[in-house]
Protein backbone atom coordinates (compact mmCIF):
# COMPACT_ATOMS: atom_id res chain seq x y z
CA UNK A 1 0.00 0.00 0.00
CA UNK A 2 1.02 3.36 -1.19
CA UNK A 3 -0.04 6.68 -1.36
CA UNK A 4 0.12 8.38 -4.70
CA UNK A 5 2.26 11.20 -5.53
CA UNK A 6 -1.15 12.70 -6.08
CA UNK A 7 -2.04 12.59 -2.29
CA UNK A 8 1.50 13.40 -1.33
CA UNK A 9 2.08 16.79 -3.25
CA UNK A 10 -1.39 17.94 -3.30
CA UNK A 11 -1.08 17.26 0.44
CA UNK A 12 2.18 19.30 0.62
CA UNK A 13 0.92 22.09 -1.72
CA UNK A 14 -2.20 22.61 0.74
CA UNK A 15 0.44 22.56 4.04
CA UNK A 16 2.27 25.62 2.14
CA UNK A 17 -1.41 27.21 1.60
CA UNK A 18 -1.69 26.97 5.13
CA UNK A 19 1.51 28.22 6.53
CA UNK A 20 1.68 31.18 4.17
CA UNK A 21 -1.99 31.66 5.10
CA UNK A 22 -2.00 35.49 6.78
CA UNK A 23 -0.11 36.58 3.70
CA UNK A 24 -3.15 35.82 1.29
CA UNK A 25 -3.46 34.25 -1.91
CA UNK A 26 -0.37 31.97 -2.08
CA UNK A 27 1.24 32.18 -6.05
CA UNK A 28 0.99 28.60 -7.64
CA UNK A 29 4.52 29.54 -8.71
CA UNK A 30 5.99 30.06 -4.92
CA UNK A 31 4.46 26.25 -4.05
CA UNK A 32 6.09 24.90 -7.02
CA UNK A 33 9.23 26.57 -6.29
CA UNK A 34 9.39 25.70 -2.16
CA UNK A 35 7.59 22.42 -2.71
CA UNK A 36 10.09 21.17 -5.30
CA UNK A 37 6.63 20.27 -7.92
CA UNK A 38 6.98 21.16 -11.22
CA UNK A 39 4.14 23.58 -11.76
CA UNK A 40 2.17 22.05 -14.61
CA UNK A 41 1.30 19.00 -12.46
CA UNK A 42 0.16 21.54 -8.89
CA UNK A 43 -2.00 23.01 -11.60
CA UNK A 44 -3.48 19.51 -12.07
CA UNK A 45 -3.48 18.97 -8.05
CA UNK A 46 -4.81 22.26 -7.59
CA UNK A 47 -8.01 21.91 -9.97
CA UNK A 48 -9.80 18.97 -7.69
CA UNK A 49 -9.07 21.12 -4.39
CA UNK A 50 -11.18 24.11 -6.06
CA UNK A 51 -13.86 22.01 -7.09
CA UNK A 52 -14.13 20.22 -3.41
CA UNK A 53 -14.60 23.33 -1.90
CA UNK A 54 -10.92 23.48 -0.03
CA UNK A 55 -9.38 26.00 -2.05
CA UNK A 56 -10.06 29.03 -4.60
CA UNK A 57 -8.34 30.44 -7.21
CA UNK A 58 -8.11 34.24 -7.59
CA UNK A 59 -6.87 35.86 -10.87
CA UNK A 60 -5.24 39.42 -11.16
CA UNK A 61 -2.34 41.16 -9.54
CA UNK A 62 -3.33 39.98 -6.09
CA UNK A 63 -4.16 36.70 -7.15
CA UNK A 64 -3.33 33.33 -6.46
CA UNK A 65 -4.35 30.21 -4.38
CA UNK A 66 -6.32 30.49 -1.01
CA UNK A 67 -7.78 28.69 1.90
CA UNK A 68 -11.81 28.89 1.24
CA UNK A 69 -11.96 27.72 5.24
CA UNK A 70 -9.52 28.50 8.29
CA UNK A 71 -6.61 25.42 8.42
CA UNK A 72 -8.24 24.16 11.53
CA UNK A 73 -11.66 23.24 9.60
CA UNK A 74 -10.07 21.18 7.15
CA UNK A 75 -9.79 17.54 7.99
CA UNK A 76 -7.51 15.62 5.81
CA UNK A 77 -10.32 13.09 4.83
CA UNK A 78 -11.61 15.52 3.02
CA UNK A 79 -8.12 16.32 1.14
CA UNK A 80 -7.21 12.78 0.47
CA UNK A 81 -11.24 11.97 -0.75
CA UNK A 82 -10.77 14.91 -2.94
CA UNK A 83 -7.34 13.87 -4.73
CA UNK A 84 -7.84 10.16 -4.63
CA UNK A 85 -11.34 9.40 -4.02
CA UNK A 86 -12.00 6.26 -1.52
CA UNK A 87 -9.39 5.02 0.94
CA UNK A 88 -10.28 1.67 0.50
CA UNK A 89 -7.89 -0.86 -0.09
CA UNK A 90 -10.05 -3.40 -2.42
CA UNK A 91 -12.96 -2.50 -4.76
CA UNK A 92 -15.59 -4.64 -2.68
CA UNK A 93 -15.50 -2.51 -0.06
CA UNK A 94 -17.00 0.28 -1.95
CA UNK A 95 -19.17 -2.17 -4.00
CA UNK A 96 -20.19 -5.33 -2.69
CA UNK A 97 -21.73 -6.41 -5.59
CA UNK A 98 -17.94 -6.65 -7.24
CA UNK A 99 -17.29 -9.87 -5.90
CA UNK A 100 -19.25 -12.48 -5.39
CA UNK A 101 -17.67 -13.25 -2.00
CA UNK A 102 -18.15 -10.19 -0.66
CA UNK A 103 -20.38 -11.44 2.19
CA UNK A 104 -18.69 -14.41 3.33
CA UNK A 105 -14.66 -13.11 2.92
CA UNK A 106 -12.84 -13.05 6.38
CA UNK A 107 -10.00 -10.64 4.32
CA UNK A 108 -12.50 -8.25 3.55
CA UNK A 109 -13.45 -8.04 7.28
CA UNK A 110 -9.75 -7.22 7.91
CA UNK A 111 -9.19 -5.08 4.79
CA UNK A 112 -12.67 -2.82 6.41
CA UNK A 113 -11.10 -2.89 9.41
CA UNK A 114 -8.02 -0.82 7.95
CA UNK A 115 -9.85 1.49 5.43
CA UNK A 116 -11.62 2.61 8.93
CA UNK A 117 -8.64 2.69 10.95
CA UNK A 118 -6.90 4.84 8.37
CA UNK A 119 -10.29 7.10 7.98
CA UNK A 120 -10.42 7.78 12.12
CA UNK A 121 -6.73 9.06 11.70
CA UNK A 122 -7.75 11.30 8.36
CA UNK A 123 -10.89 12.28 10.12
CA UNK A 124 -9.19 13.29 13.32
CA UNK A 125 -6.35 15.46 11.84
CA UNK A 126 -7.07 19.13 10.05
CA UNK A 127 -4.64 21.22 8.25
CA UNK A 128 -3.76 23.03 11.18
CA UNK A 129 -2.36 20.10 13.04
CA UNK A 130 0.11 19.98 10.16
CA UNK A 131 0.49 23.37 10.26
CA UNK A 132 1.68 23.12 13.87
CA UNK A 133 3.83 19.53 13.35
CA UNK A 134 5.50 21.33 10.43
CA UNK A 135 6.70 24.08 12.80
CA UNK A 136 7.83 22.14 15.70
CA UNK A 137 9.89 20.20 12.93
CA UNK A 138 11.11 23.75 11.91
CA UNK A 139 12.06 24.60 15.23
CA UNK A 140 13.80 21.90 16.14
CA UNK A 141 15.74 21.97 12.54
CA UNK A 142 14.74 18.85 11.73
CA UNK A 143 12.51 20.15 8.69
CA UNK A 144 13.57 18.79 5.31
CA UNK A 145 10.14 20.61 4.29
CA UNK A 146 11.54 23.46 1.49
CA UNK A 147 9.24 26.63 2.75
Amino acid sequence: MKLSTRARYGTRALLDVALHHSEGPVLLRDIARRQEISLPYLEHLIAPLIVAGIVRSTRGARGGISLLKPPSEIKLSEVLDSLEGSIALVECLNDPKVCSRSGSCATRDVWGELKKAMNGVLVSLTLQDLVERQKKKEQSGKSMYYI
